[in-house]
């Protein structure tokens, strides 16, 4: 039987506009809460004029939300905003049971979710520098009396300074492996440099639908469901774009409004893969009622990466889930799309709109391309090969002095071919017919 859970939501009542509703904000807290399989009994939204330092809520909100937990004989609340140790403990006391914050929680389900070598260490240190600000509470009946040094000092002082040492351990001891693991991924994304494939990242909120749309284009068969944080670690697949040229496309893991700072930092180097990425297609929910205000999280979450200036310049966005809109609401949003070729409405459940998403791919990727004609030599098979495995072939003729060719290459990729191939040919000049 799984454990029943009271889940708060904390408004303040002078907060910042950041777009979202109340009632959508006490869906996601409990939507995380169920993703760890908890029975929720109760859940409610409270306005708070202040943080209370002690308990965050105030007082007589504080007792009779206890009230409420001993009534329905809870075992565990869920305040949904981040709660110092002292307010953790002091909201312990009164309300006779565990409580845990919204930084917890999201780190609880990454611990349940986390299936690669480097996915469980991250998630593990990430816990560890969570739980090292928070020694104190675990040895509340240990804590220093008076002052001074050595023997002087409080019997619990010790303790909580060896349980603090051995966490400081444990957390360089992760931070090597991940060094390993990290070098090992720096092999791979190397040896996909040299596969010289364009890298297409699918990033988005969580539960957007970016696992659903990956395997709908590449038929991965990687774990897809409607549930917060579905998906980790990255997977990437080869993908063949209509003109049969090819790319790899990444699915990442989702972000979310105040993600925790030790979350952050810990998968920055597995987002670090959206660096490498030639193409960001930001898939939304266009039917969720927050939807812009999750676009704005996203596009924060990016800059913090680097990407400021693709993000400035403008993302393509995948306008997903369009097939749950109301019949006025879909028109509306493919009339506005018609007007904006960075905005693409699709379902991935149904296939709507996949077909103009890879269009807008393509035509993405081949903006700002060389565009050259070369004669290629009739035994040189390798050149040959290279542009139709690289780039993009507009035309070829086969002639007596060769084959003409004429396609696009990005840059690297044209600095690599004239290296490789100083014999080629250019006949700019003289473009080649379509055969």
């Amino acid at each position: 039987m799984s454990e029943k859970a009271f889940v708060l939501h904390p408004v303040l009542k002078n907060r910042p506009d950041t777009g979202r509703s109340v009632q959508a904000g006490l869906e996601e807290i409990k939507n995380l809460t169920a993703a760890i399989d908890l029975d929720i009994a109760c859940a409610e939204s409270v306005v708070l004029n202040q943080v209370n330092a002690s308990l965050y809520l105030g007082k007589g909100a504080a007792e009779r939300v206890g009230a409420m937990i001993k009534e329905n004989e809870i075992t565990l609340a869920v305040v949904d905003c981040a709660l110092s140790p002292i307010q953790q403990r002091n909201l312990e006391k009164l309300w006779n049971c565990k409580v845990i914050d919204r930084t917890a929680l999201i780190l609880e389900i990454f611990g349940d979710r986390a299936r690669t070598k480097e996915g469980v260490l991250q998630v593990e240190l990430a816990h560890l520098s969570y739980q090292r600000s928070r020694l104190v509470r675990g040895w509340t009946h240990l804590e220093r009396q008076r002052g001074g040094k050595g023997f002087l000092g409080g019997p619990g002082e010790t303790q909580i300074e060896l349980d603090r040492r051995v966490i400081t351990d444990n957390i360089a001891k992760l931070k090597k492996e991940l060094e390993e693991v990290k070098r090992t991924r720096l092999l791979h994304r190397e040896a996909r440099r040299r596969v010289p494939y364009p890298i297409v990242a699918l990033v988005g909120y969580t539960n957007a639908g970016k696992s659903t749309l990956f395997n709908r284009l590449t038929n991965a068969g990687v774990f897809a469901k409607d549930m917060l944080f579905a998906t980790l670690d990255p997977t990437m697949r080869l993908l063949k774009l209509p003109s049969g040229r090819r790319v790899i496309l990444s699915d990442t893991v989702g972000f979310i409004s105040d993600l925790p700072t030790e979350l952050v930092a810990a998968f920055r180097a597995t987002l670090e893969e959206v660096l490498e990425s030639s193409l960001i297609l930001h898939v939304r929910d266009v039917s969720h009622p927050d939807t812009q205000a999750q676009k704005a999280d996203v596009e924060n979450v990016l800059k913090m990466l680097g990407v400021s200036e693709q993000v400035d310049r403008g993302l393509v966005e995948v306008l997903n889930k369009s097939d749950l809109l109301s019949a006025t609401d879909r028109a509306a949003l493919l009339a506005s799309s018609a007007r904006n070729d960075n905005r693409i409405p699709v379902s991935a459940v149904t296939g709507d709109g996949l077909d103009a998403l890879l269009k807008t791919v393509e035509d993405r990727l081949a903006a700002g391309r060389a565009e050259i004609s070369v004669v290629v030599p009739a035994a040189d098979g390798a050149a040959l090969a290279y542009l139709y495995r690289v780039g993009e072939v507009l035309a070829r003729r086969d002639g007596d002095d060769g084959c003409f060719v004429r396609a696009r290459l990005d840059d690297a990729d044209l600095r690599r071919f004239e290296n490789s191939f100083p014999q080629v040919k250019y006949e700019d000049s003289r473009p080649a017919k379509s055969c």
